[in-house]
């Protein structure tokens, strides 16, 4: 697989919201002190250093639904 192909078989359900999980992406590598190469190729970045930010970015996505239900039923 070259650089630039992507394996990746997840699609988005509003497809709108790529720009905004990329900006999530990097605030929360820039929290965890990961930097994130800035041409996008992630294939030298430690997988634990990967897991982190997924796992993060994952936390925070239910922190916001969690706020959102709970708005609602108020």
């Amino acid at each position: 697989m070259g650089a630039g192909q992507s394996r990746n078989s997840n699609a988005l359900v509003v497809p709108q919201a790529t720009a905004a999980l990329d900006q999530l992406k990097y605030e929360v590598a820039q929290e965890l002190g990961i930097s994130i190469p800035q041409d996008g190729y992630m294939g030298n970045m430690a997988t634990r250093d990967a897991g982190a930010i997924g796992g993060n970015i994952t936390r925070r996505l239910v922190q916001i639904a969690e706020q959102s239900l709970a708005g609602q039923f108020k």
